[in-house]
């Protein structure tokens, strides 16, 4: 028998770090899903907070309230549109529930979209509210 071409070994290494980066990845967002439904010290997950705020408020909301959140996600990726469009109507139904609104409104859907994008990605944020002639400025506070 011979020794193993370098090139099969080479081959070896590059699948064996390709699949580690995969887990790697998978690995984390599996993690932070995980995170997301512990119990936090009232007993209730972040994922049973939204489902609440969700069911709460679906009798608020209303046909063009809807159209306006699926504009507002639209620039998600459509894998993760679904999980998007859901915690941030969770953020949008909290924010009309608590101020008492009879349904949801273009001002609460702003706020809460904005509540609800974490602040690293407020820049691009502010760049589709803008390319929409969304007026954002009596949020503008939040973006700081």
């Amino acid at each position: 028998m011979g020794e193993t071409p370098t090139w099969f070994i080479y081959f070896i290494a590059f699948w064996t770090v390709v699949l580690v980066l995969f887990m790697s990845v998978g690995g984390f967002f599996m993690f932070r899903k995980f995170l997301k439904v512990l119990p936090q010290r009232d007993g209730k997950s972040k994922l049973d907070w939204q489902n609440y705020w969700v069911e709460r408020s679906r009798d608020l909301w209303t046909p063009e309230s809807k159209e306006l959140l699926q504009t507002l996600v639209s620039p998600v990726p459509t894998p993760f549109r679904d999980i998007a469009s859901h915690s941030i109507a969770a953020k949008i139904g909290q924010i009309a529930v608590e101020s008492g609104a009879s349904e949801v409104t273009k001002e609460h859907c702003i706020e809460g979209y904005i509540r609800a994008t974490p602040a690293r990605d407020h820049k691009s944020l502010i760049s589709f509210l803008e390319k929409k002639n969304i007026d954002y400025s009596a949020y503008s506070h939040l973006l700081e």
